[in-house]
């Protein structure tokens, strides 16, 4: 009998209809075989979503709701720690406090909620990382932006074929407490408040570098205008503004509506896209062009990851 197999998801209240997507695929893709384990580290998810997406598990699966149980006050609305430029939610952060939060499991994996699984997870949670932090694709969404590369290497201090995408990773937890993960985190934090274009993601790979395992991309895969799709694809991920409840002709957006359908919110979701209005588009679309615009800027700020590893101070772990 294979382990049993741990996945995370944050989440609040907004997300909690992706979220019941992204459960609804990994239920219906798992083997019966084995026991699933899912926890929701989770920011005013109502009764009424909890009980939906419960609803969604069979025998094999169990399901915990936990709020959020660390101090996050350090880390305020400013446009450095905005999802997208856009979006401020303090549970992008929450993945990075697993390991200390949970000092019992050693491994798990973790998801974002803006996702589907066309695979076993199962078959992700078993790859062996080996003494590495952690298991992660490098980020194909943004490998052809000029922007975004020259922020990668000049504001992050990462090559631009080594920065991964944080929406998916393979957590070895044990060597995260052992390093003490955490603690160097809230300690960059404080110290540099840095700004980032992508905050959880940006630390990740600036701390783990040099200490990521490189997971087959099958398991990150982007919509992307620019790439053929993946036939062999056992995870989509919705990223940035590639989403189907949002957009017409999303590349993998009928894998979405299709464990959309019986997820509990599939009139929710319609309702939410037909009220998708020109001028959301429009304020994603500038939303966009501002992110590009501060890849650009942000690597000749005074204080970078890149600046102040090369002065010296510990940032890789």
């Amino acid at each position: 009998m294979k382990e049993p197999v741990t996945v995370f998801f944050t989440a609040d209240n907004n997300y909690a209809p992706y979220l019941a997507v992204a459960v609804n695929s990994i239920v219906k893709n798992s083997s019966s075989e084995r026991k699933y384990r899912i926890i929701v580290l989770e920011e005013d998810i109502s009764e009424e979503n909890k009980a939906k997406i419960s609803a969604l598990l069979p025998k094999n699966f169990t399901i915990e709701f936990s709020l959020m149980s660390r101090g996050l006050d350090k880390i305020s609305d400013r446009m450095g720690n905005r999802l997208r430029c856009d979006y401020f939610t303090l549970t992008i952060y929450y993945r990075l406090f697993i390991a200390e939060m949970y000092p019992k499991i050693e491994k798990a994996v973790y998801i974002d909620s803006d996702v589907v699984l066309l695979g076993d997870i199962g078959e992700l949670y078993d790859t062996d990382i080996g003494e590495k932090l952690i298991g992660a694709c490098r980020d194909s969404s943004v490998a052809g932006v000029p922007e975004l590369c020259y922020y990668m290497e000049e504001g992050v201090g990462v090559p631009r074929n080594e920065y991964v995408n944080s929406g998916v990773l393979l957590m070895n937890l044990a060597a995260l407490r052992k390093c003490r993960f955490e603690e160097h985190f809230l300690t960059l934090l404080s110290t540099y408040s840095f700004d980032t274009i992508a905050p959880d993601q940006d630390y990740i790979n600036a701390i783990c570098n040099g200490k990521i395992y490189y997971l087959d991309e099958k398991w990150d895969t982007m919509p992307n205008e620019g790439y053929a799709e993946n036939t062999e694809a056992g995870l989509i991920h919705y990223n940035l503004f590639s989403k189907p409840w949002c957009y017409d002709g999303v590349q993998y957006g009928g894998e979405f509506w299709k464990y959309a359908y019986d997820s509990g919110f599939f009139e929710e979701l319609c309702n939410f896209k037909k009220g998708y209005t020109e001028d959301k588009k429009s304020s994603d679309s500038s939303c966009l062009q501002l992110l590009i615009k501060r890849g650009g800027e942000i690597p000749k700020q005074e204080v970078t990851f890149k600046k102040m590893n090369e002065m010296g101070k510990k940032i890789r772990i």
